[in-house]
């Protein structure tokens, strides 16, 4: 978890989330615009989380009495942040949005907590577009850039009017990494176990060396010779083809 405090220079900055498109012909992500499809923290949050998770196959070989997990992928990151939602008016810059300069008295009605929850929803979780899915988003906040969709929104809600309309909430979001066609084509090794490979077999080649170039591990050869119907895991010549199944 990283703590962040606002010891910064010059002008405050707070977090901004921005909607983005994504070209369905060559997948580059972009900026939506208008204010409709941002939405600006009303105060800067105490600290955030960022976890990054690698995937690892623990598949076992047919006899194989143990196994070392090996590595199968990069998972999507996660984010999560808690965002406060204040309608009493004591986050002036925000809650009254303009002022005026003269008399600073406020030109606008204070957004109400439901109010601020629903431009928030409107950004990170209504269904958008012909897609009927969560927009992806983009959080920018000093050196944190992340692009994601939204996996889950908890609201609490902590001081009401005697009505029992609430002055105040926390969300607390959860966002899925999102990667961009060309970021996850520059990523991808078609070297990679996760993949399937058809393989020409060359003099001198054995199933146990194959599966060691394949998987790094030549254990699986046994179940390669069963995957293409071989007799015995011996009976390969030069020129035949195999297929290699992807770890699971």
């Amino acid at each position: 978890m990283a703590s962040l405090k606002s010891g910064m220079q010059g002008a405050l900055k707070k977090l901004l989330i921005t909607a983005c498109s994504v070209d369905q012909d060559t997948g580059k992500i972009s900026l939506k615009s208008g204010v409709d499809n941002q939405f600006q923290v009303m105060m800067n949050p105490e600290t955030y989380e960022h976890t990054k998770r690698i995937e690892y196959t623990k598949s076992q070989a047919i006899g194989e009495s143990g196994n070392n997990p090996r590595f199968n992928k990069a998972a999507p990151e996660d984010f999560t942040i808690s965002i406060v939602l204040d309608g009493t008016g004591a986050v002036r810059d925000y809650a009254t949005q303009n002022l005026d300069q003269a008399s600073g008295l406020p030109l606008e009605k204070a957004l109400s907590v439901r109010e601020q929850l629903q431009n928030l929803y409107s950004v990170v979780y209504e269904y958008k577009g012909i897609d009927h899915e969560p927009q992806i988003v983009r959080l920018l906040w000093g050196s944190l850039l992340f692009y994601g969709r939204l996996s889950n929104i908890n609201v609490k809600y902590t001081l009401f009017k005697p009505s029992g309309d609430p002055l105040r909430a926390t969300a607390k979001l959860d966002f899925t990494g999102f990667v961009s066609r060309e970021e996850s084509s520059l990523a991808a090794r078609t070297s990679s176990p996760d993949l399937t490979h058809i393989i020409e077999v060359k003099a001198g080649d054995s199933l146990p060396l194959l599966c060691n170039q394949v998987y790094k591990d030549s254990s699986y050869y046994l179940d390669v010779a069963k995957a293409n119907g071989l007799s015995h895991f011996r009976n390969i010549k030069a020129g035949q083809k195999l297929f290699f199944p992807p770890l699971s």
